[in-house]
C-alpha cells in the first residue's frame, strides 16, 4: 500500500485567491500526477482539483447545509398533515369505506397521525428532542403503510425506504453521547452509534434511485441516467467519493422531481395531482438527507474513511 500513497503532490506555486475573502488553507489547483503517463492519476488529479475548486466556492452555503438538510427531510411530513387536514372528509371516508377502520377509530388514526407530524417535524427543524422526534416519525411511516394499505406496494416500500434513511442521518446529526447504565458492560460509544446510523442512512437513502431504475418506460436517455445514477448509488453505499456523489444525486433527483412530478401543472380535481404531490415532496425528504451525507461526510464505516489509514 506504501506504494500507492504519494499518487498526486502539491506543486510549489502560489495558492489560490479565496473569491469570497474565507480563510482557506486547502489549494484549488497546481496539483500534478505523479505518473504524467498513467490515465488513472491524471484522473485523480483533475478530481483533487475539481474537488478543491467546489470546496473554496461552496464556502458560504455550508454553514446552512444542515438546517436546509433537515427542513427538506420533514416537509414531505408537513405536507402529509397539511393534506390531511384539507382533506378531512375524503380521508375519513376512505379509511372507513375501503380500510374498514370503525366510526371514531379513523378519527383517532388521523388526529395522531397529524399530531406526530406536526410536533416531530417542528422539533427536527428546531434540534430539540430529535431523538423522540426522528422515533415518532419513523412510527408515522410504519402505521400509514399498514392504515393505507401501502406496505406491500413496491414504489411506496423503496420511497419510504429513502425517506427512512433521510431520518437516520438527521439522528446521527443530532447524536448526543449518553452515560453508561449497565457499568462494567461493554457499551458503544456515541462515536460507533453514529457510524452505524450513517452507513444505514447512506444504504437507505439509495433506494428512492432504485425505485426509479426498475420502473417507468426505458428510453436511451433513461438507460444513460439509470447507469450513471446506479454508479452514484453504489459510491454513497460504500462511502466512496461519497461526497460528491451525494452531490451529483441531489442534482439528478432536484431535476427530475421538478420535470417528472410536476404536480402544480395539473388541474387541482384531477386525482393524480395528489399523487404527484406526494412523490414531490417525498423525493425532496430524500434530497434532504442526501445534503446532510454532503455536509457530514460518510463516516467511520466507508472507503473514505479507510483510505486515510493508508
Amino acid at each position: 500500500m506504501s506504494s500507492r500513497i504519494s499518487i498526486a503532490r502539491p506543486a510549489t506555486n502560489s495558492y489560490s485567491v479565496d473569491p469570497h475573502g474565507l480563510s482557506n488553507s486547502r489549494q484549488s489547483s497546481g496539483y500534478r500526477a505523479a505518473n504524467p503517463d498513467d490515465p488513472l492519476e491524471k484522473l485523480q488529479v483533475i478530481s483533487r482539483q475539481i474537488e478543491d475548486a467546489v470546496e473554496i466556492h461552496s464556502q458560504p452555503l455550508k454553514p446552512h447545509l444542515p438546517a436546509i438538510g433537515r427542513f427538506l427531510i420533514v416537509v414531505t411530513f408537513l405536507e402529509d398533515a397539511l393534506r390531511i387536514l384539507t382533506q378531512w372528509g375524503d380521508q375519513i371516508w376512505y379509511l372507513q369505506s375501503h380500510r374498514h377502520f370503525p366510526w371514531g377509530l379513523s378519527h383517532l388514526f388521523l388526529f395522531i397521525n397529524i399530531v406526530t407530524m406536526l410536533v416531530g417535524s417542528g422539533a427536527v427543524i428546531a434540534k430539540r428532542y430529535t431523538e423522540f422526534a426522528v422515533g415518532g416519525l419513523l412510527a408515522v411511516v410504519i402505521i400509514q403503510g399498514f392504515g393505507y394499505g401501502l406496505i406491500f406496494d413496491l414504489n411506496f416500500f423503496l420511497r419510504n425506504l429513502s425517506v427512512i434513511g433521510g431520518l437516520f442521518m438527521v439522528f446521527s446529526d443530532s447524536m448526543v453521547s449518553r452515560k453508561s447504565v449497565f457499568a462494567g458492560l461493554p457499551q458503544i460509544t456515541e462515536t460507533d452509534r453514529k457510524k452505524y446510523f450513517l452507513l444505514a442512512g447512506r444504504v437507505l437513502l439509495i433506494f428512492l434511485f432504485l425505485g426509479f431504475i426498475i420502473q417507468g418506460q426505458w428510453n436511451i436517455m433513461r438507460v444513460i441516467v439509470s447507469i450513471v445514477g446506479f454508479a452514484a448509488c453504489i459510491m454513497v453505499a460504500v462511502g466512496f467519493k461519497a461526497k460528491w456523489s451525494a452531490g451529483f444525486l441531489v442534482l439528478i433527483l432536484s431535476v427530475f422531481n421538478v420535470f417528472a412530478n410536476n404536480w402544480w401543472s395539473i388541474h387541482s380535481a384531477h386525482p393524480q395531482r395528489d399523487f404527484l404531490k406526494y412523490d414531490f415532496f417525498q423525493t425532496l425528504s430524500i434530497v434532504g438527507g442526501l445534503i446532510l451525507l454532503v455536509n457530514m461526510g460518510p463516516g467511520g464505516l466507508s472507503v473514505d474513511e479507510k483510505k486515510k489509514n493508508y
